[in-house]
């Protein structure tokens, strides 16, 4: 939740006691999401050499988290491990925080899954979040090549509590190595967040669930204290724009957002183009579909100047309760991206 303090500062709970920052009035806790998105004529090795520089900088500007995700065989996005990304990732940092956002659970053992993340966990003492997902794969023919189509009722909870049971020692086979356990989060997909509550785990919720006042609600209420959370916790994951106007913001979201739609119809998330060659697709296009889904995106992501920014932000926390801004920022311009990243990290409580 967020108060106000005595001078007026907004303080997000869960992120210490009030400070001042160069602009004096958001003190909240922000991490980063990276899903390795490729570009136009840029190779997978490079993309993911970025990836990885991106999360050695947002060390140096004190994020709090750096998570990265995983996808199986999609164009346009290189992270198909995010245990050994991470690894890589631990050794060129020292401070930030490396998460896996997140596992898909139903295409691994929850034996292997422990285990990466306990050898991250030994790689990067203290640093570590193992966050899951219920993802089976982006088409039908990535999950008949992971070697699982279907979901049953109750599996992916099963699979989520063994997971635990492992990483907690009280599993009946022994997972290496045998360090602390790294604090797990689930994702609000494949009822995640329901899950969450029941389990006393953090969550992460981002799109239309953001827009669902109720099932937010749930999560802090129907919450039960687990052994390694005693209170609700709730990461926030948005799309996120920052530039000297509104509407040169929204253009830095066309080129993701132009993916997602075209993904629809082309069964492929493909790299992503400049701002100006996806504006002249969608003046060329003749779907009106398609078009709503761009816009549809765009709507459901932050974007405008700094203080828009802010403000925004600001009130996503209030509203939701939520804790934690978990900040995906992608789009073609590298440098683009590199601005936005140093205007969240202005923003943080330390």
């Amino acid at each position: 939740m967020a108060r106000d303090t005595p001078d007026g500062t907004l303080v997000v709970e869960g992120c210490g006691e009030p400070q001042s920052n160069e602009r004096g009035s958001w003190l909240m806790r922000i991490s980063l999401l990276d899903r390795s998105r490729t570009r136009g004529g840029e190779s997978d090795a490079k993309t993911i050499a970025t990836t990885v520089d991106r999360a050695v900088r947002a060390d140096e500007l004190g994020f709090h988290r750096f998570w990265t995700a995983e996808h199986h065989a999609v164009p346009g996005i290189a992270g198909a491990a995010p245990a050994v990304l991470l690894a890589a990732i631990g050794a060129r940092t020292s401070r930030i925080r490396l998460g896996t956002g997140g596992v898909m659970v139903p295409n691994h053992s929850p034996l292997v899954i422990a285990e990466q993340a306990l050898m991250l966990e030994a790689l990067s003492p203290g640093r570590v979040d193992l966050g899951l997902g219920g993802s089976l794969g982006f088409t039908a023919p990535i999950r008949r090549a992971l070697g699982r189509t279907s979901l049953g009722e109750g599996e992916y909870a099963a699979d989520v509590e063994k997971i635990r049971e492992y990483l907690s020692g009280r599993a009946g086979t022994t997972a290496r190595p045998s360090v602390g356990p790294p604090p797990m989060f689930l994702l609000a997909i494949k009822g995640g967040l329901s899950l969450a509550a029941e389990l006393g785990l953090p969550a992460v919720v981002g799109g239309p669930a953001l827009r669902d006042p109720d099932r937010l609600a749930a999560y802090f209420e129907d919450f039960r204290p687990g052994p390694t959370t005693a209170a609700p916790y709730l990461v926030v994951s948005a799309d996120i724009a920052v530039a000297e106007t509104a509407d040169r913001a929204r253009d830095l979201l066309l080129p993701e957002a132009w993916a997602l739609a075209d993904s629809r119809d082309v069964g492929e998330f493909r790299a992503l183009r400049p701002v100006e060659e996806v504006r002249r697709l969608l003046s060329d296009s003749s779907s009106a579909k398609k078009v709503r889904a761009v816009e549809d995106s765009m709507a459901d992501a932050i974007a405008g100047t700094p203080d828009q920014v802010a403000d925004s932000l600001t009130g996503l926390l209030e509203r939701t309760g939520a804790s934690e801004v978990l900040a995906n920022v992608s789009t073609y311009d590298r440098d683009e991206v590199r601005r936005t990243d140093e205007f969240l990290a202005s923003l943080q409580a330390s």
